[in-house]
């Protein structure tokens, strides 16, 4: 099994933090999106990841790094590919084109999704779905009595399904699909300008192609600020029966209110913590209030209240605002 994961876009939502940190990268409940996402991936295969590929901006050298060290961690090998410019989800996936063969998983790396099935390699292709009210801003599909295809939109103006593609899809042939990819490009076969994966979904599925749809149990947005706290919440929630607060941090005289991530080296003095927050490693809070909110790596927070606040890497709060958004290297007084 390989894994394509297109992850080059600018997370211009997401800013400030993605001015110095490429949005899937971004933690929530202490592992960066992409990590979470690869090993959502990883559970619901029964056969091994060999290769995952990355396709990225120029992020430089350190998040490449990054990248595959996340692959080594399923046991894969990580492989880097550039998209240069934004031309829509086929050009992207076909900056792997090399890559493009076998079982192959796309998954796009601005969700997380949690499912309780095996995927099953022997179907033609899947496309992981969810039921949502309004569906107009995604690509969606409808389907036959059977669960199989039978036409995909790319954001319909009008109502045709709820079903909302969730950006997950699997190939039991990936040559097929760089085949149809490539055929898009070199045909110049463009929707509002850019080529889209649904074109070449729906060739494959003209020419006998049976796609057929899994439901999520839950699909988590991590598009801006409000949602990606938000899904800190709900990972949070699912997984806090695991072991969040690493052995190394140093909790005094505080209260940790359940669940919460605190990172290996963090030090809260004189707090009360969560329910519902992750900080990150070597990061020191004192005389603080801090509830739903992600708290990013070797921040110093003193005297602040925070609720539904994500605040980055090496910042500095010295207040007490009830909600703050501040990037990496910042400061609040």
């Amino acid at each position: 099994m390989k894994i394509i994961i297109p992850m080059a876009g600018m997370g211009k939502r997401m800013r400030p933090h993605t001015l110095t940190v490429p949005k899937p990268l971004l933690p929530v409940a202490g592992k960066p999106i992409v990590y979470r996402l690869v090993e959502d991936l990883a559970r619901m295969c029964d056969e091994p990841i060999e290769e995952i590929a990355f396709i990225i901006g120029r992020f430089g050298e350190a998040v490449e790094k990054d990248l595959i060290r996340i692959a080594a961690e399923v046991g894969a090998t990580g492989s880097i590919y550039y998209q240069d410019e934004p031309l829509g989800t086929a050009h992207a996936i076909l900056c792997a084109e090399p890559s493009l063969g076998g079982h192959l998983i796309i998954a796009f790396a601005d969700t997380l999704f949690y499912a309780d099935f095996k995927l099953d390699t022997n179907q033609d292709g899947t496309i992981w779905t969810s039921r949502i009210p309004d569906p107009s801003s995604f690509g969606v599909v409808e389907t036959d009595a059977d669960g199989v295809v039978k036409q995909l939109w790319e954001k319909p103006k009008d109502f045709v399904s709820d079903e909302a593609i969730i950006g997950i899809y699997y190939f039991k042939d990936g040559e097929r699909l760089r085949k149809e990819l490539r055929y898009l490009l070199d045909n110049d076969i463009k929707v509002k300008g850019e080529y889209q994966l649904t074109d070449a979904l729906d060739r494959m599925r003209a020419d006998g192609a049976k796609f057929k749809t899994a439901s999520v149990t839950h699909w988590l947005d991590c598009g801006n600020k409000d949602a990606t706290v938000d899904t800190n919440k709900t990972v949070l929630e699912l997984t806090k029966d695991q072991n969040l607060i690493s052995e190394n941090a140093i909790i005094e005289n505080s209260v940790i209110i359940d669940p919460c991530f605190i990172g290996e080296g963090a030090h809260i003095k004189n707090s009360i913590i969560g329910p519902y927050v992750s900080v990150g490693e070597n990061t020191f809070v004192e005389q603080s209030i801090v509830s739903n909110s992600i708290v990013m790596s070797h921040s110093l927070l003193k005297q602040a209240n925070l609720e539904n606040a994500m605040i980055g890497n090496y910042a500095k709060v010295d207040r007490k605002p009830e909600a703050l958004n501040l990037g990496d290297y910042s400061e609040a007084r």
